[in-house]
C-alpha cells in the first residue's frame, strides 16, 4: 500500500476537499462542449461529499468515492479494498446512463431511475443537481494517471475498516504484557446512529462470521499521525470498560497490524466476509450488496439549503 504520494497532488485533492464553503458562490458557464464531452473530459470524477448541498441524499452517489462514465455504463469505486485494481481503476459498473441537453439519466442496477440537472462549475468541477431531493453534488475531475488513490485510501480508512465483516485475530508477538485485548479474537466495524461503532469477540475460529457471538460493543476513531499519513491511531471506546488504544498499519487491503500502546503488544488481524458494496434489495442473498445504513459516507460540514432552483418543468 505504500507509494510515494506527489506532493502537488496532495494539494490539488487537498483543496478540492476544502472548497465546501464556496460551492455556492461560484459562478456556473454553459459549457462550449456537449454533456457528454464533459462527462467524457475525465477519467474518474471524485464526489466530494463535504461540499454536498441540500438536505437530501441519493443512495448511489453518497456512497461512492468517485463515478465515471463510459460509453453509456456507470461505473463507481464504493469500496477501498482494491481502489485503484477494480475495474482498471473505475471500479465496479453500477447501471448505464443518457445524457442530454445538460440533463443526466441514470438507471442505477439496484435502485432503479435518477435524474440529474448538470452544470460545470469551473474546468474540472461538475454539479450534478438532483430536482427529486433538492440536493446538489459536487464532483471534481481527474485522470487515472495523476488520481491519488493512495490518499483516498488513507484520508477514508475508517470506511476500509468497514468493508468486511469481521476481523479476525491472526497473531500476537512474543513481546508485550498480558492484558484484556488477549482476550478478543474478532472485531467488527460498522456505522449506526451513533456513529463509528465496533463490537469485539472472544470466540475463536469461527468458519462463518455471521455465527460470531459479540461480547462488547461501543465507538471507534480513527485519528491522523501528524507526519505519517500512513499511520493512523485507533481508539476502541469500550463504555465502562475505558478505551484500548493503538497504532493501526495497513499490511495490505486484507490484513491490519493493531499495536497496543499501553502494552507494546503488536497483534494482526485478517478481514473475512469481504463486502462489495452496491445496495441491498429486500430478500436478496447477494453477497455483493449490503443494507444501505451499513456504509454510507457522512457529510462532516453542517448540511445547508441548496440556493439551486429546479428548472424542470
Amino acid at each position: 500500500m505504500r507509494r510515494l504520494i506527489p506532493l502537488l497532488l496532495i494539494a490539488m485533492m487537498l483543496g478540492s476537499l476544502g472548497v465546501s464553503c464556496s460551492r455556492d458562490e461560484a459562478i456556473v458557464e454553459e459549457p462550449a462542449i456537449s454533456i457528454n464531452q464533459l462527462l467524457n473530459s475525465y477519467d474518474l470524477w471524485y464526489v466530494d461529499i463535504n461540499s454536498t448541498a441540500g438536505f437530501g441524499e441519493v443512495y448511489f452517489l453518497q456512497i461512492a468515492f468517485t463515478i465515471s462514465f463510459r460509453n453509456g455504463v456507470l461505473y463507481a469505486n464504493n469500496n477501498l479494498v482494491g481502489i485503484g485494481e477494480t475495474g482498471n481503476g473505475y471500479g465496479i459498473s453500477i447501471g448505464t446512463y443518457n445524457a442530454y441537453e445538460m440533463i443526466l439519466d441514470v438507471n442505477h442496477d439496484i435502485d432503479g431511475f435518477e435524474t440529474f440537472d448538470v452544470y460545470q462549475v469551473d474546468e474540472n468541477t461538475i454539479e450534478l443537481y438532483n430536482p427529486g431531493t433538492d440536493t446538489s453534488y459536487f464532483l471534481d475531475g481527474y485522470q487515472r494517471s495523476n488520481f491519488d488513490y493512495d490518499f483516498v485510501f488513507f484520508d477514508n480508512i475508517h470506511y476500509f475498516l468497514q468493508e468486511y465483516e469481521a476481523w479476525e485475530k491472526t497473531y500476537v508477538s512474543a513481546e508485550g504484557d498480558l492484558n484484556e485485548f488477549d482476550n478478543e479474537n474478532y472485531i467488527q466495524f460498522f456505522p449506526d446512529d451513533f456513529g463509528d461503532s465496533f463490537r469485539s469477540s472472544t470466540d475463536s475460529e469461527v468458519p462463518d462470521p455471521s455465527n460470531i457471538v459479540w461480547d462488547y460493543i461501543g465507538l471507534y476513531s480513527v485519528e491522523n499521525v501528524p507526519g505519517d499519513m500512513y499511520l493512523k491511531n485507533l481508539t476502541l471506546n469500550y463504555d465502562d470498560f475505558g478505551n484500548e488504544n493503538f497504532e493501526l498499519d495497513v499490511l495490505n487491503d486484507a490484513t491490519i497490524e493493531l499495536y497496543h500502546i499501553s502494552s507494546g503488544t503488536t497483534y494482526e488481524f485478517s478481514g473475512v466476509g469481504y463486502i462489495e458494496f452496491k445496495r441491498v434489495v429486500a430478500g436478496s442473498n447477494q453477497t455483493e450488496v449490503r443494507n444501505k445504513d451499513q456504509k454510507i459516507r457522512r457529510q462532516y460540514t453542517p448540511k445547508k439549503d441548496n440556493p439551486r432552483e429546479s428548472t424542470r418543468i
